[in-house]
C-alpha cells in the first residue's frame, strides 16, 4: 500500500508564505512531518508526497519520502495533483489532504479495510466550505461535495482507493476540469458504479486546516500532542 500526501497548493486562505504543511504544531512537529511520522508508524514506508508551491522547502525538510512534482499547481487543484500521483501507481492508496491533523489510531483502522474504497468522516454539523456526504439505503456513499443538501456530517480528507477500481479512479480525475477538488471525481466514480463506503472516525481528533480559526482549534486540540 502506498500513502499519498497532497501538499503542492498555496494554501492562500490562511495566508503564509510557506506551504501551509509546514505549520508548526503546539509539540515542534509540523502538520506534515506529524503525518508522515503517523504512517510510517502505522506501517506504511511507501509514503509519496505531492509537490508544488515552494517544494524545495518541503523537500528539504523531509528527504526520505518520496516525491511527485505537479508543475502546474498554481493552475490547478487537488484532483489534478492526485492525478500526477496516481496515474503512476497499481496498488491500493491511503491518501490525505497535507493539512490535516489527526489521531494515528485512525490509519491502522483504515488500512485494515484495505481492498475497499473508503472515505473516513465525522458525523458533525458542517460550515459551507467543508466537504459534506450522505449515504444511500445501502450505506454506501451517495453524494461527497461542498454542496450536498442535508449532508450526513464531513467527509474530513483521508481516503483509500483499491487496486481493482484505481484505474477506474484514475479515468475519472483525468475528466476533471482543472479546479476541481478530487471529491470530483469520485462523484463520477459514484455514478458509474464504483462503490465508496464511509469510515466513521467521529470518536478521534481531526480537523482540516483551512482558515485561521482552523489553526486555532488545532493548537488548542493537539496542544499535547
Amino acid at each position: 500500500m502506498y500513502a499519498v500526501i497532497l501538499a503542492a497548493g498555496v494554501g492562500t486562505r490562511l495566508g503564509r508564505p510557506f506551504p501551509k504543511s509546514l505549520s508548526v504544531l503546539p509539540t515542534g512537529e509540523r502538520i506534515l512531518g506529524r503525518q508522515i511520522r503517523l504512517l510510517r508508524e502505522a506501517g506504511i514506508t511507501k509514503v509519496i508526497v505531492v509537490v508544488g508551491f515552494k517544494m524545495s522547502l518541503i523537500m528539504e525538510e523531509y528527504p526520505d519520502v518520496l516525491y511527485c512534482y505537479n508543475p502546474v499547481y498554481y493552475v490547478t487543484n487537488t484532483s489534478k495533483s492526485l492525478l500526477h500521483c496516481l496515474s503512476r501507481l497499481d496498488e491500493d492508496v491511503l491518501w490525505m489532504n497535507g493539512d490535516v491533523v489527526f489521531d494515528g489510531d485512525i490509519l491502522p483502522e483504515v488500512m485494515a479495510r484495505a481492498g475497499e474504497n473508503l472515505v473516513c468522516v465525522d458525523k458533525k454539523r458542517c460550515a459551507e466550505e467543508e466537504v459534506k456526504y450522505r449515504v444511500d439505503g445501502t450505506g454506501n456513499i451517495a453524494e461527497i461535495s461542498k454542496t450536498v443538501a442535508n449532508p450526513q456530517g464531513e467527509a474530513v480528507g483521508i481516503n483509500m482507493i483499491s487496486r481493482a477500481d484505481l484505474p477506474a479512479f484514475v479515468d475519472a480525475l483525468q475528466r476533471c476540469d482543472d479546479m476541481d477538488y478530487f471529491e470530483k471525481g469520485m462523484e463520477l466514480c459514484l455514478r458509474e458504479g464504483v462503490a465508496w463506503k464511509p469510515h466513521d472516525i467521529s470518536a478521534y481528533r481531526c480537523i482540516e486546516v483551512d482558515f485561521l480559526e482552523d489553526w486555532q482549534q488545532v493548537q488548542a486540540t493537539f496542544a499535547n500532542g
